[in-house]
């Protein structure tokens, strides 16, 4: 089996030589290493450090184009180049490069399509209280949507099969952890989780500048990838909520109307614009269940060239 090691970086030349050092040179069940380096439009000697530690795979980007992109070309370079096992991690040394040995084997061992490796969020000193909330509610919320029951799923620490990778499609711009785990989890792939302790903390992140950012982005991005596939369910969940409020108004209207009273029309409008919502939401529901339907049939034929482009020789 062949694993490659991508790295998407930028201006990383003071930790990359600490990530490189670390690399595993074998693991079982492993037949060939190979380290790519994903250079998101460095300025500084980022590719030099690279090469100085021996590393002969490169995806260069002109300029930044965000880390969702840089993980998207470099899976497809190492499909490329033959990978049957991909893993994801950062130039900045947070993650342990000597824990690759143990994040790759469930899937060398036949058990799992991917691997996440769950950071321990609760016992990392440099994180915040704050962060740490944070994190635990976006683990959950992300399980929720994907359908699964990883401990740290915002975790970018992980390891892809071929057939993960071939199977799974970026389109946002922001980072591709959430999306990934979403897909999987509605492509009903086999996902797992390995403890591991991160590294202590060398520079701050780069995807976002304050909490309030990253929670907004990243509240975005998975509402994006629920509505992908599972857009019957979010609609018509609202329309049963705006149907049930709207018909109170109309039961006001009734129970006020035996008094004799006629000045409580504005129920009635204000429950018509409510029950028009829950129509609306109704047919929004239909329509991007047929929408989703066919980004499915899409994406199987996308799977099939993907084989034909990333066949192994």
């Amino acid at each position: 089996m062949k694993l490659f090691i991508q790295i998407p970086c930028l201006n990383e030349e003071e930790t990359l030589g600490l990530v490189l050092d670390d690399m595993p040179r074998k693991i079982p069940g492993i037949d060939s290493i190979e380290i790519l380096i994903i250079d998101n439009g460095s300025t500084d000697r980022t590719v030099e450090v690279a090469k100085a530690h021996g590393v002969k795979h490169f995806v260069r980007h002109i300029g930044r184009r965000g880390l969702a992109q840089a993980f998207r070309d470099g899976v497809w370079y190492c499909l490329e180049h033959g990978a049957d096992i991909i893993v994801n991690t950062d130039g900045d040394n947070q993650y342990p490069s000597q824990s690759i040995a143990d994040l790759v084997q469930p899937i060398v061992e036949g058990r799992a399509d991917m691997v996440i490796a769950d950071r321990q969020v609760r016992s990392i000193e440099h994180f915040s209280p704050a962060k740490k909330l944070l994190q635990r509610i976006g683990t959950w919320v992300l399980n929720r949507a994907a359908g699964t029951d990883i401990p740290d799923a915002p975790s970018g620490f992980r390891a892809y099969s071929r057939e993960a990778a071939i199977k799974l499609n970026i389109v946002t711009h922001f980072s591709y952890a959430m999306e990934t785990l979403i897909q999987a989890g509605n492509k009903k792939l086999a996902i797992t989780s390995i403890p591991i302790t991160v590294n202590p903390k060398t520079r701050e992140s780069r995807l976002f500048n304050s909490n309030a950012e990253h929670v907004i982005k990243s509240g975005m991005a998975i509402v994006r990838a629920y509505v992908m596939y599972r857009p019957l369910m979010l609609f018509i969940s609202l329309g049963w909520v705006l149907l049930i409020v709207g018909l109170v108004p109309f039961l006001r209207f009734l129970l006020v109307s035996e008094t004799g009273s006629t000045h409580h029309l504005q129920s009635l409008i204000f429950g018509t614009v409510l029950l028009t919502a829950a129509f609306i939401s109704f047919t929004l529901g239909v329509i991007a269940d047929l929408i989703r339907i066919n980004r499915v049939l899409i994406e199987d034929n996308l799977e099939l060239t993907k084989r034909a482009a990333f066949k192994q020789r």
